[in-house]
């Protein structure tokens, strides 16, 4: 089943993007670099459960 992720800037703290994902197959939390407009550059964003 999947299931909504909030991904949240490292740098900032902002919630800039939501994505979906499969739980069964990736029980990791997700990390992805991501544009941030508040810091206007490319961030490392991670998953908020």
């Amino acid at each position: 089943m999947r299931s909504i992720v909030y991904l949240v800037c490292e740098e900032t703290g902002h919630v800039n993007y939501v994505t979906t994902k499969n739980k069964s197959k990736t029980p990791d939390k997700i990390r992805k670099k991501k544009y941030s407009p508040a810091a206007r550059k490319h961030t490392w964003h991670g998953e908020k459960r």
